[in-house]
């Protein structure tokens, strides 16, 4: 069996080693290269592990900040126990939460 992998995000990092500390640093670079988004969203990509991330923005990220790829991104082997945020209710199984059939009783 292949072995699972995750990876960590260093975007924080790379950034305080170029002396960007505020994650707004980014807005202006990134328009300039034709993506805009919003502060919220620069926010969330910087402090946050992006689980979707197009590689335009990728891209633009490795040309602002002067790095690879590869220091942003770091492969790890996944941990045997997943960790995470869960949905409110998501400890009960699938088969927990599914309608009971209806049934109908003999009419008189």
């Amino acid at each position: 069996m292949a072995a699972k992998l995750d990876y960590r995000w260093h975007l924080r990092t790379v950034m305080a080693e170029r002396g960007m500390f505020a994650t707004t640093d980014l807005i202006e670079p990134l328009a300039r290269r034709g993506i805009r988004l919003s502060s919220s969203q620069v926010y969330r990509l910087v402090v946050e592990r992006p689980e979707r991330l197009s590689l335009k923005i990728l891209m633009a990220l490795c040309d602002i900040l002067d790095c690879s790829m590869t220091e942003l991104i770091e492969p790890v082997a996944a941990s045997a126990t997943v960790t995470g945020k869960k949905a409110a209710g998501a400890e009960a199984s699938l088969g927990d939460l599914r309608p009971k059939r209806a049934r109908i009783h003999g009419v008189d």
